[in-house]
């Protein structure tokens, strides 16, 4: 097999397919003024290839789905037997039900769209609500959910902060008691009202924060607003600190101004995004999975 990557997070890309043994090798680019894009593929032998792993976080997607279809398409007329898409972070999953008449429901369209394109997709922590199995939404895929929760568990058990681990919503609950529990930490969960897109309120929980240092975990980092409202109400309830750890790290708009008037001491994140915020590397997550004979992949 081989790795084909973008520039754009090439690193990442690299690093898995040594990780992996396998050879790497990169999409070129260019864009023309209008928006369109010209995209050149290396010349792959499919005797001696049989599985190319695409791989592209979709954040931002919109231009990303299409060059990824045009990839996608482009190898199978090569005569690629088995196309993985490994995308650490997976988007338009949120929009799961249309809440107004006539609304698109993107998650479905989208993993559609998806399932026609690839054998197999890899992604972690996807932002599912009311879908308990991505097989709902990608059809006709192999299907791979992967957790950072053992990673970020890892990351707080040997640091020396000794924090006490808070989840925004109830939804969140079983992800940070599995990553209170690996990391022998307190936890709890707070309540989030979502008003709109662009506004949402924070309940605490009535657990003593009161010198503690705080972390909220969450699995997106996107606008900042709840990790801030968050950070606030804990500090008027006495935390002596509050960190945030995230697996996405989105931060689109002022979301990282948002943060740092929040008074946040540390935004931590995985590498599903490249940003300078990450700490933890997903490569060896990813690597682990794709060596897993078919059989035995869940």
């Amino acid at each position: 097999m081989i790795v084909l990557g973008f520039q754009h997070h090439a690193e990442q890309g690299k690093n898995l397919a040594s990780m992996l043994g396998c050879g790497y090798d990169e999409v070129a680019t260019h864009h023309f003024p209008d928006g369109e894009s010209r995209l050149t593929l290396p010349l792959i032998s499919t005797e001696e290839i049989s599985e190319v792993i695409v791989y592209r976080t979709l954040d931002h997607p919109n231009d990303k789905l299409v060059e990824l279809y045009m990839v996608c398409s482009s190898l199978r007329e090569q005569g690629i037997r088995k196309v993985t898409l490994v995308a650490p972070y997976l988007c338009y999953m949120r929009q799961d039900k249309a809440f107004n008449p006539g609304e698109v429901v993107a998650q479905r369209v989208i993993g559609q769209w998806l399932g026609e394109m690839v054998d197999k997709l890899i992604t972690v922590d996807p932002h599912l609500h009311r879908i308990r199995h991505l097989d709902e939404v990608v059809p006709n895929t192999q299907n791979i959910v992967l957790s950072a929760a053992p990673l970020i568990a890892d990351f707080l058990s040997q640091s020396a902060i000794n924090p006490l681990l808070l989840g925004p919503d109830e939804e969140s609950q079983q992800w940070v008691s599995q990553i209170a529990e690996r990391a022998g930490l307190d936890w709890a969960v707070a309540k989030k009202i979502r008003h709109s897109d662009h506004s949402v309120s924070v309940e605490l929980p009535r657990q003593a924060v009161t010198d503690r240092h705080v972390v909220i975990i969450d699995d997106v980092a996107s606008t900042g607003h709840t990790l801030a409202d968050a950070a606030r109400l804990l500090r008027q309830a006495g935390a002596r600190e509050v960190s945030c750890f995230v697996t996405h790290a989105l931060l689109s708009g002022d979301a990282e101004q948002v943060l740092a008037e929040a008074a946040i001491t540390h935004l931590w994140s995985s590498d599903s995004i490249a940003h300078q915020s990450n700490v933890v590397s997903l490569t060896p997550l990813l690597a682990d999975t794709l060596r897993r004979p078919p059989a035995h992949a869940t």
